[in-house]
C-alpha cells in the first residue's frame, strides 16, 4: 500500500508541475490579444486542482521508489498527461475539436509525433499555435527527465523514473555520477540547441514567433508547424538547411553532445559507431531519392531534386515530420523507402522516434554473426560495437524489443484496416504514429482529419507505445509485474 501511495504522490506532483505549462500560452494570448487565453487558464486551474487532490492523501508517503514503480509512474503520467493536455483543445473555439480529436492532438504533441487533425493551422490564434509547439518541446526530452532534477529536493529518488523514461538499449549509462546532474546536463544541452536553432531561424528571416515555435518542434524532433505548409511556407533554402542541421543534431545521442562539450573534442562524434551508421543511412537514402526524383521528372533539375531529397530524407529519417513538398504524392518507391527509413529512426538517447539506429545496427551484426556460425559452428563470434563486445543480454533485449514491435505493429495495422481504411493508409498511419513520425501516405499524408474515432484511439495507443519504447507500457500487462 505504501508503494502505491508514493506512486500517487509523484503523480500528483508531476501533474502540478505540468499545470504551470498552461500559463505561457495565456501570456501569449495577452501579448497578441487573440482573445483565446481563457481555455488555458481553465486548464491550469483544473490540472493544478487534480494534481493537488491526488497528492494530498499521499503527501506524507516516503516509501523508496523501485524500478517497477518507475514504470508505473511513467505510464500513468503519460496517459494522464495526454488527457490533461487535451483540455485546452477541447475547451477552445478555435479549433473546434471533439474529445477524441483533442486527446489525439495532445498526445501527438507530447509524444513528438506531429500528426494533426486540425485544418487551417494558419488561422489559429497565436496562443494555440504556441501551445502546440510547446507541447512538443516539453515532450521531446521528457517532462519526467526534467522532474528527476526536482524530485530529489522533495525527498523522492529519481533514478527509477529516469530508467523508465529514457529510451534506448544503453539507457542505464549515466553522463555524471549523480542522476540529478545527468538530468540537468540533458536539459542544458536541449535548451542550448533550442536557443541556437531559434536564433538561426530568426536570422534567416523567420519572425521571432515562428522562429521560437519551429525551434521547439525541430529540436524536439516533433514536426508541428505554425503553418499548414510546414517549412515549405517560408520558401527559403537557407531555412530548410538550418532545419536539416538541427534535425541531424537532435537525432544524435545527446550523450555525445555532452561529452564533446565537456572534453572540447569533436573527435567524440567520429568514434561513435551508431552516429557513423546514422549519417551513412542519411547520405545513402538522400542520394537514392535525389536520383529517383530527377529521373522520374518529379523535379526538372538536379539542385531542386537534391534540396527536396535532403530535407525530406533527414526530416523523415529522424522522425521529425516537417515537409517542404507533398512527398506523399512522389513516386511510390520513394514514399515507401522514406517510410521504411522512419522505422530505423534516430539514435538512442536522442529525441527521435523509431526502432533506433543502435538497435538496427545490433540486429544487422547479430544476423551476420548467425551467418558466420553456419560457416564456423564452433567459433566464438561476439557482437561488437565500436570495438567493444556487446553483452549478450543487450542483444537478447534488442531481439525481444523487435519481436514485440513487429507484433504490436501488426495488431494495430489489422485493427486500423478493420475500420475501413485502405491498406496503404492503414499501414502508413500506424507506421507514422508508432515511430512518432507524423505524416503518413495516401489519405493521412497531410492530416488525420475525418478518421473514424476507433482508428484515432488505436493511433493514440501507437503513439504512446512508440514514445515509451514498447516495453515500458507492455510491462504493466505482465502478471509478474503486479506480484509482490
Amino acid at each position: 500500500m505504501k508503494r502505491f501511495l508514493t506512486v500517487q504522490k509523484v503523480l500528483g506532483l508531476l501533474l502540478m508541475l505540468f499545470s504551470v505549462t498552461m500559463l505561457p500560452p495565456a501570456v501569449v494570448s495577452l501579448i497578441y490579444r487573440d482573445g483565446a487565453g481563457l481555455p488555458f487558464l481553465y486548464a491550469f486551474a483544473l490540472i493544478l486542482g487534480l494534481g493537488f487532490l491526488i497528492w494530498l492523501p499521499s503527501m506524507r508517503a516516503s516509501h523508496e521508489l523501485r524500478v517497477r514503480d518507475g514504470f508505473l509512474v511513467v505510464v500513468l503520467f503519460w496517459v494522464v498527461l495526454g488527457l490533461s493536455g487535451a483540455i485546452p483543445f477541447w475547451l477552445s473555439d478555435e479549433p473546434e475539436l471533439s474529445l477524441t480529436n483533442s486527446v489525439f492532438e495532445s498526445l501527438s504533441g507530447l509524444t513528438t509525433t506531429g500528426a494533426t487533425v486540425i485544418l487551417g493551422i494558419d488561422n489559429l490564434p497565436h496562443s494555440m499555435l504556441w501551445y502546440r509547439q510547446q507541447l512538443q518541446w516539453l515532450g521531446g526530452m521528457g517532462i519526467i527527465v526534467l522532474a528527476v532534477a526536482v524530485l530529489p529536493m522533495l525527498g523522492i529518488g529519481g533514478m527509477q523514473l529516469y530508467r523508465a523514461e529514457t529510451p534506448g538499449p544503453m539507457k542505464d549509462t549515466k553522463l555524471t555520477p549523480r542522476i540529478t546532474e545527468t538530468a540537468k546536463a540533458l536539459w542544458y544541452i536541449y535548451l542550448w540547441l533550442t536557443v541556437s536553432c531559434a536564433l538561426a531561424y530568426w536570422l534567416a528571416g523567420m519572425s521571432s514567433f515562428d522562429a521560437i515555435g519551429h525551434a521547439f518542434s525541430t529540436v524536439a524532433i516533433g514536426g508541428f508547424s505554425t503553418h499548414d505548409e510546414s517549412i515549405g511556407y517560408f520558401d527559403s533554402t537557407l531555412i530548410e538547411m538550418i532545419a536539416v542541421l538541427f534535425m541531424l543534431l537532435s537525432g544524435m545521442n545527446f550523450a555525445l553532445h555532452f561529452l564533446a562539450l565537456r572534453r572540447r573534442n569533436l573527435g567524440v562524434y567520429a568514434q561513435d559507431s551508431e552516429l557513423r551508421f546514422y549519417l551513412f543511412l542519411m547520405i545513402v537514402v538522400t542520394v537514392i531519392v535525389t536520383v529517383a526524383l530527377f529521373y522520374t521528372n518529379t523535379y526538372i533539375d538536379w539542385e531542386e531534386s537534391f534540396t527536396h531529397a535532403l530535407f525530406q530524407t533527414v526530416s523523415i529519417g529522424t522522425t521529425t515530420g516537417f515537409t517542404t513538398a507533398a512527398f506523399y504524392y512522389w513516386p511510390p518507391f520513394i514514399e515507401i523507402l522514406l517510410i521504411f527509413l522512419a522505422f530505423i529512426g534516430g539514435c538512442a538517447g536522442s529525441t527521435g522516434g523509431g526502432i533506433k539506429v543502435i538497435r538496427f545496427l545490433l540486429l544487422i551484426k547479430q544476423g551476420l554473426r548467425e551467418i558466420g556460425r553456419l560457416i564456423h559452428p564452433n567459433a566464438q563470434l561476439p557482437v561488437r560495437i565500436g570495438g567493444k563486445v556487446v553483452n549478450h543480454r543487450v542483444v537478447d533485449a534488442v531481439w525481444g524489443f523487435f519481436s514485440l514491435y513487429v507484433a504490436t505493429f501488426t495488431l494495430m495495422y489489422l485493427g486500423l484496416a478493420a475500420t475501413g481504411l485502405d491498406l496503404l493508409t492503414a499501414f502508413s498511419a500506424v507506421a507514422a504514429c508508432i515511430n512518432n513520425l507524423g505524416p503518413g501516405l495516401a489519405t493521412v499524408g497531410a492530416h488525420y482529419f475525418g478518421m473514424h474515432d476507433v482508428g484515432i484511439w488505436i493511433l493514440c495507443v501507437a503513439m504512446l507505445l512508440g514514445r515509451l519504447e514498447i516495453f515500458t507500457l507492455l510491462v504493466l500487462l505482465s502478471p509478474a509485474f503486479w506480484r509482490r
